[in-house]
């Protein structure tokens, strides 16, 4: 079977990773937080579908992995440093006077969500990044897909939306195991997040040193793979139009051989049933034996 490997978003949200993607009558309920709703989050950003379960109803052999600070991998915050203390102290006074009582899940998210600058610095001063530890885990699980018995490691595709669509964008860039990949919600240029649109997102986005390398369009161009999809979406609150269609230009300029499919969706950041339905067609199309031997016969492989 074809592999895929499913990459959770950010969303804010680390008390949990891969459930997200999963159908929760599917998932171990000692593994989650039970003041957690995954069904809530998945009705907010994925269109009220278990992505990763109805991905593998498509003929996909799918792996949905906690990634480096989420879920599994998290960190223990129970004694959390001074600035993190700090953060969730406030935010406590401000749920007692809205009258809400946090579940665990709620405090552990508020404290991840401060202590991510934490993990930034600590990750630069031992020569790494936070978006390098990531791709750590998210390279391991690749191979992890590739070796599991019935999966055709010569067909190995990666799928995220939001900061896990520049997941995908970077596994496709750092491993010629990865033939096809779809960007969810995920593209722009470096310019267009100044000045306004940087508060709008994590570490996921922002690794020193990597505008070196080139744009995000860049490195998606670098990547080895027969072809490539990416979603965006017009009225995405975190990026601006004018940066996505910037990004679509270059990709259109990089691309000599016909292996990127753009396309644009009128609602906001959210990976709907409909982007789905695309994401995995194209998938499907491009991991086909049908296709590798087409792209083997056009020196794409």
């Amino acid at each position: 079977m074809p592999g895929v490997l499913a990459l959770h978003c950010h969303a804010g949200i680390k008390s949990v990773g891969a459930e997200r993607l999963v159908d929760p009558r599917l998932v171990d309920p000692r593994l989650v937080d039970p003041g957690l709703d995954t069904s809530a989050l998945q009705q907010k950003l994925y269109g009220g579908r278990p992505f990763a379960t109805w991905l593998a109803s498509r003929g996909f052999a799918v792996l949905a992995h906690d990634t480096f600070s989420w879920g599994s991998r998290r960190f223990d915050l129970g004694t959390p440093p001074w600035r993190t203390a700090a953060v969730i102290e406030g935010r406590k006074a401000l749920w007692r006077e809205a009258g809400v009582v946090p579940s665990e899940a709620d405090l552990y998210d508020a404290a991840a969500a401060a202590h991510e600058d934490t993990v930034a610095k600590a990750a630069g001063l031992l020569g790494t990044s936070f978006a390098g530890m990531v791709a750590h885990d998210d390279l391991a699980a690749l191979h992890v897909l590739a070796g599991l018995p019935g999966v055709d490691a010569r067909r190995l595709g990666t799928v995220g939306f939001s900061g896990g669509g520049g997941r995908s964008l970077m596994l496709a860039a750092l491993s010629p195991l990865v033939r096809s990949f779809a960007v969810t919600c995920m593209m722009t240029t470096y310019r267009s997040l100044f000045p306004s649109y940087l508060d709008a997102h994590s570490w996921l986005l922002q690794t020193p040193g990597l505008p070196r390398l080139g744009e995000y369009p860049g490195l998606a161009a670098r990547s080895m793979a027969d072809n490539f999809l990416v979603q965006y979406g017009l009225a995405d609150e975190l990026f601006p139009q004018d940066g996505m269609r910037d990004a679509d230009a270059l990709l259109g300029a990089h691309d000599t051989s016909g292996r990127y499919t753009g396309s644009f969706w009128p609602g906001g950041h959210a990976f709907t049933t409909d982007m789905q339905e695309e994401a995995a067609d194209f998938l499907l199309g491009s991991l086909s034996p049908a296709h590798r031997v087409f792209a083997r016969q056009n020196g794409h492989l």
